[in-house]
């Protein structure tokens, strides 16, 4: 099992449409996938068409951490349901697809751990070491899952370092402006300092570009300075700055079965990073 925290210490860098769009590269490629929401804001949950129920949430498993408890909270995104694209009628569907009701036979494994308010109260910077052991207790004994994708809150947060705590890899989200290279610059400091306090380290770590304009000369000097800043770190390919990221959260889809070439394109890079993830 491959558990990667998505993470970034400035908001609105796209780090829960990355979640996204690699829960749904994942589900295309049939690899069995937990999305854990560890953001109060629960966005990544939403998207995923799944919503906390009173005490059935990350943050309530979390509060009182044993080992494989996280099962209990796990429920199936709708997008496991969903045919190839919106304009499918119900009489052509993708082969593995079944209506709502039917058995779940040849279906892929899309879960989702959904997030809410009641993560907030270890959304703080203060925390005890045992802390830190919280998320990899809650996950341990998952052998369902071949991938768990972590969304942290945008905060060097006891959540964000029990995910890291956690994970056998971190990507740092980035867009190619001047701020998020700063916050990059400290995700990425943070994350070497975190490591040189534990007995335990991140074994890897990358730096996914996200929003990407082309034709804007300063995100590419941006890219390179990121480039300059993190070498190999930086994943291959970049990800653009499309309309059609917005258009299929908007539906509650993933980009993976969205119409039209942007998506295509869109979805064969998420694919491409989830590839060199696995591997």
């Amino acid at each position: 099992m491959q558990i990667v925290s998505i993470s970034s210490l400035k908001g609105g860098v796209g780090k829960s449409s990355v979640v996204l769009g690699l829960a749904s590269a994942a589900l295309e490629a049939r690899v069995p996938a937990l999305v854990v929401d560890l953001d109060p804001h629960g966005d990544a949950s939403t998207a995923l068409g799944v919503h906390a129920r009173a005490g059935q949430d990350v943050g309530s498993v979390l509060r009182r951490p044993r080992k494989g408890a996280l099962a209990a909270v796990a429920a199936p995104s709708p997008w496991t349901r969903h045919p190839i694209t919106p304009e499918v009628s119900g009489t052509q569907q993708d082969p593995g697809w079944q209506p709502a009701g039917s058995p779940a036979v040849g279906r892929p494994v899309l879960d989702v751990a959904p997030g809410s308010a009641a993560s907030s109260h270890l959304d703080h910077a203060a925390f005890r070491t045992k802390d830190l052991k919280r998320l990899e207790t809650v996950l341990h004994g998952l052998e369902r899952y071949e991938l768990v994708l972590i969304d942290c809150p945008p905060t060097l947060s006891a959540l964000t370092r029990m995910a890291w705590a956690a994970s056998h890899m971190v990507l740092s989200v980035a867009e190619p402006s001047l701020f998020s290279v700063a916050g990059t610059k400290r995700t990425m400091s943070a994350l070497a300092q975190f490591e040189t306090s534990r007995i335990w380290a991140v074994p890897d770590a990358g730096v996914v570009v996200n929003r990407f304009r082309d034709g804007s000369d300063e995100q590419h000097h941006r890219l390179r300075e990121l480039q300059e800043l993190f070498g190999q770190l930086v994943v291959d390919p970049v990800l653009p700055d499309a309309p059609v990221v917005q258009q299929a959260q908007g539906a509650a889809w993933p980009v993976h079965r969205w119409p039209g070439t942007a998506a295509s394109d869109l979805a064969g890079r998420f694919s491409s990073i989830l590839q060199g993830m696995l591997h």
